[in-house]
């Protein structure tokens, strides 16, 4: 082994490793901090003929090591802070939440169980609380963090599952899937996120167990048509396991009608999980929040803090509103939650989750709360959707711009419209543009399809960026479709 110790410890010569390693790194990020452009621009042709992994027998060390991830993965990184690049659900981060996760990486807590994890476990705890009250639910610590909403998705879909069939007096814990499975069904709108059907297929029921339900003009799930549904799976003899509403959909930020949907499936006695990754973000909104009313009567929530929470990828939650589903997935292990431990109030949060091991995320949400406040918080996450709004208006006074739809969240869904009749040439001309941009590192849009429309998408996460921004990136757009026209 080399002379200085490669495990991070409390000796002199790995600490001075530590701020080594750091420092540099951190020089490193500065430098690329400064650079102009949004991304470098190489291909993926290009990038993987240039990145070549370097493993060799006696090891490159630190230094060497941390100036080869400068080169091939630092410098041809996206910049996410960018004001041209709004083509996702990705935000910058916070700069408390770098922070965050130096102290993250360097504790290496691991929340399965107290004594790996102490002072952790009870700042998570608190949270979770704290969550729940913003939500509406009653007083109780019923709920955990997760890597995102996919995987607070499955959690609430698989509680669902085997809440529906612990009413019939069987246990999937125990025995498994049982009975004739293509009677089972979810709904959700045929805007919510893909990872409904994936869940799906992931507990052994398939993608046909999802029924799409029909969207409104705003991408909002359509209650006449859910209440059509309803009423012919019951027709058909099946049974609706859950319903899956939305809060904010990845394209046009629309948030279902929950109150509603809430009352149909208490109606129905069907589990309802409102999928909240980024409309959740409203919570501590003071001008958009009672956007979200109805979801405190919603049985399970997802919640994401890597989007319009401005954390670092990952930071998630799911919250239940019952406590007591959770011993529908609750198994005990002498050497994580034993008995002994409950017996004595020693909390141990593997009861809680998928996941064994786990990073101490919920650190990142702490810190950002408590260094910007409700009110800084909500300032930044209000901007967005009057950004949205303000940059929709402008859309409607661009000739060969064309508004696809009116923003409800973050989000701008609109196209550069020629003057042809060809459908397919605009959609085609459309995805270029993004293309385009993307190649040449000026800018990143997205490219989506709004009601069979193929349309540009700006998500306009970032706090720093305003109108004036937007301005240019739309000039860009006009300016490459009219090199394109030309070509």
């Amino acid at each position: 082994m080399s002379d200085v110790n490669p495990i991070l410890s409390g000796s002199a010569q790995s600490i001075a490793a530590y701020q080594d390693a750091i420092e540099q790194s951190t020089k490193a990020v500065v430098e690329w901090l400064k650079q102009p452009e949004m991304y470098q621009g190489k291909t993926v042709e290009q990038l993987r003929e240039r990145i070549n992994l370097n493993f060799t027998s006696q090891g490159l060390g630190n230094q060497a090591a941390i100036e080869r991830a400068v080169e091939y993965f630092l410098k041809d990184s996206l910049l996410v802070h960018h004001a041209q690049c709004v083509a996702h659900l990705h935000c910058p981060s916070l700069v408390i939440s770098q922070a965050a996760e130096v102290l993250i990486n360097a504790t290496n807590q691991s929340m399965d169980s107290w004594d790996q994890s102490p002072s952790a476990t009870i700042i998570e705890i608190k949270l979770i609380e704290w969550l729940r009250e913003q939500v509406g639910y009653a007083a109780g610590d019923a709920g955990v963090f997760t890597s995102g909403g996919t995987q607070s998705n499955l959690m609430g879909l698989m509680l669902a599952r085997d809440a529906f069939f612990a009413r019939q007096g069987h246990s999937i814990q125990q025995n498994g899937l049982t009975g004739d499975l293509s009677k089972i069904k979810v709904f959700c709108s045929e805007s919510a996120h893909f990872s409904v059907q994936k869940n799906m297929a992931l507990m052994g029921l398939g993608y046909r167990s999802v029924t799409q339900v029909k969207t409104d003009a705003f991408s909002r799930m359509d209650l006449a048509d859910l209440k059509d549904k309803l009423a012919q799976a019951k027709a058909n003899g099946e049974q609706v396991m859950a319903i899956v509403a939305t809060a904010g959909t990845t394209d046009a930020g629309a948030i279902d009608p929950l109150a509603d949907i809430a009352a149909l499936a208490a109606e129905h006695q069907i589990w309802m999980h409102v999928d909240a990754a980024w409309g959740g973000a409203l919570l501590l909104s003071e001008k958009y929040r009672h956007f979200l009313n109805g979801l405190e009567l919603a049985d399970s929530v997802t919640l994401d803090f890597h989007k319009q929470f401005f954390q670092t990828i990952s930071c998630g939650a799911f919250l239940l509103k019952d406590a007591r589903h959770y011993e529908l997935m609750r198994y005990q292990a002498a050497y994580l939650n034993s008995d002994f431990d409950e017996e004595h109030g020693v909390p141990n949060l593997v009861s809680k989750s998928l996941q064994t091991t786990r990073r101490f995320d919920a650190l990142k949400l702490w810190m950002g709360l408590e260094a910007l406040g409700k009110k800084q918080y909500a300032e930044i996450i209000d901007n967005g959707v009057t950004l949205a709004r303000d940059v929709a208006e402008f859309v409607k006074t661009q000739p060969h711009l064309e508004l696809v739809m009116e923003p409800q969240l973050a989000s701008v869904l609109f196209r550069f419209r020629p003057q042809s009749d060809d459908m397919a040439f605009v959609a085609l001309l459309n995805q270029r543009i993004g293309d385009v941009l993307l190649a040449s590192g000026s800018a990143n849009v997205g490219v989506t399809e709004a009601d069979g429309v193929t349309c540009l998408k700006l998500t306009l996460l970032n706090p720093t960026v305003c109108l004036e921004d937007v301005k240019v990136l739309l000039a860009s757009v006009k300016a490459t479709a009219e090199q394109l026209l030309k070509a």
